[in-house]
């Protein structure tokens, strides 16, 4: 973000320069000086500040309070209110226009700052928060599958088109009605009304991959057949806050015999589906409970807060932020790799330079107590390759193989180039907890993880990434893993390989 660019609204014209003076100080770009309500709508319009400080008694006919409503209704510029005026009555007004701050005059140069550094963090992360919501909102109705969202008391939150195709129920229709008015279900064989999948999740207080077949009554009073899932959302732990119900139509696939073949593949598919529901749903809600918690803690203790806890709630929304972004780096890549839709676009590169440039970011990014060993076996290590996919293909094993390693334990990072057999092999070798053999035929599998990682944080993707970058080079991976002891990851690679089309 750049220098701040910021309107003052103040009808006192020594008051507003003393402002402007201040916030020259402090680095802010003052983008204009106005008396009146009218005036700061115009101004606002035609120059987009980042910030406005607003007196709430200007002249005109408007007064601070009504002049920052007409704003808020139009553009999305965060407000500060300065006044002299603390009554009840003034705040309970102000509160209604939703400001980032609040100003009690006579005030100190460092109090303007606090707040302005306070009102544009809230502001850049009430902006991200609203991204992610439309893009997870993008994402579940571009689904083909049937999906409702619930409160904890079984009240429609949420329906994607697919749902509302097949139950024939339209959103404006089933938002605020409970489940059972839109979702009735009857056995396929003795046609007797099932309970309804969502009160059953939410009378036993368990996620159920319940797989079933049964006849949905849509709301023409036809029967679809249809399997279903129903999982758990959790605002924190043991506290329910909804559940996820997805459909999936199986009017195209009546026949007994079709189904008893098919059956099993379904399943593993549906129960794929459901885990990325629930899983996403909930890595979703632990960043944005911290951002809301930090958020409300700034909020409360407002003057009050010290420098060192303002950067302590801080660091915690940044990294909250960057936690909902990488998880949905992985699942939009997994999710493009799964439609088909990842290419392989090869151009010349060094490999032994990008492994170096490769370990000097991480090292920055990660900023570990881990020491990456590089070897190249090779003098001649020129390629054509796809430097992306690469990238996340290295930055995914690497990751890991800090992750599940103890501190200031070495990574071996070991590069070869056959240019007879014309391959590249990469081997990475971590000294970590290592992968229980029952596990290591699953570990390439969507959000799986190894039994033994217990509270190491992470999302089940990153090997899966990595599996479909070495598939798009058409490519090989082997691992082999011992317990205590460590893992090692072979990948060959084609030197040469080719574009698809």
């Amino acid at each position: 973000m750049g220098i701040a660019k910021i309107l003052i609204v103040e009808d006192e014209v020594i008051v507003a320069r003393n402002i402007a003076s201040q916030l020259n100080q402090l680095g802010y770009i003052v983008t204009g000086k106005v008396s009146s309500g009218q005036a700061a709508i115009s101004q606002a319009a035609d120059n987009k500040p980042d910030l406005i400080l607003m007196d709430i008694v200007i002249k005109g006919d408007m007064d601070g309070i009504t002049t920052a409503n007409h704003i808020h209704e139009q553009l999305d510029i965060p407000i500060i209110f300065l006044t002299a005026y603390g009554d009840e009555n003034t705040l309970e007004r102000a509160k209604v226009t939703q400001p980032f701050g609040y100003i009690v005059k006579p005030f100190t140069i460092r109090d303007l700052r606090i707040a302005i550094e306070i009102a544009l963090v809230k502001h850049k992360l009430e902006c991200e928060l609203r991204e992610s919501r439309d893009q997870l909102a993008t994402l579940l109705n571009s689904m083909s599958d049937a999906v409702v969202a619930t409160n904890e008391q079984g009240i429609i939150t949420f329906i994607n088109p697919a749902a509302e195709k097949i139950t024939g129920w339209q959103e404006i229709e089933a938002l605020g009605k409970n489940i059972s008015e839109i979702i009735n279900m009857v056995d396929e064989v003795t046609g007797e009304m099932i309970e309804n999948p969502v009160t059953k999740v939410l009378r036993q207080k368990q996620s159920l991959l319940l797989r079933e077949v049964a006849f949905l009554i849509t709301k023409n009073s036809t029967k679809l057949p249809v399997a279903n899932s129903a999982s758990l959302l959790m605002r924190r732990p043991h506290e329910i806050s909804g559940v996820v119900l997805v459909l999936w139509d199986l009017s195209e696939r009546r026949q007994r015999e079709y189904l008893e073949q098919s059956l099993k593949k379904e399943q593993e598919l549906n129960h794929l589906k459901s885990l990325f529901i629930s899983t996403v749903s909930h890595e979703f809600r632990n960043p944005l409970s911290v951002i809301q918690t930090a958020v409300e803690l700034i909020e409360i203790q407002g003057d009050n807060l010290t420098e060192i806890k303002r950067k302590k709630y801080l660091t915690r929304i940044y990294g909250a932020v960057e936690s909902m972004e990488k998880l949905m780096k992985d699942v939009l890549f997994v999710g493009k790799a799964e439609a088909g839709m990842l290419t392989c676009n090869p151009e010349p590169i060094n490999l032994e330079k990008f492994c170096q440039e490769l370990i000097e970011d991480f090292e920055l990014i990660e900023d570990n107590r881990h020491e990456i060993v590089f070897t190249c076996n090779s003098q001649n290590t020129n390629a054509v390759m796809d430097g992306g996919l690469l990238y996340h293909l290295f930055i995914n094993l690497i990751s890991n193989a800090i992750k599940y390693s103890p501190a200031n334990a070495k990574v071996y990072f070991e590069l070869s180039c056959d240019h007879i057999a014309k391959l590249a092999t990469f081997k990475i070798q971590d000294q970590g907890i290592g992968i229980p053999q029952n596990d290591q035929n699953k570990i390439f599998n969507s959000f799986y993880r190894a039994s033994n990682v217990e509270l190491i944080q992470g999302d089940g993707l990153g090997l899966v990434i990595v599996k479909r970058c070495v598939d798009a080079h058409k490519g090989q991976i082997n691992m082999v893993s011992k317990i205590n002891v460590g893992t090692t990851f072979t990948i060959s690679l084609p030197l040469h390989s080719r574009s698809q089309e």
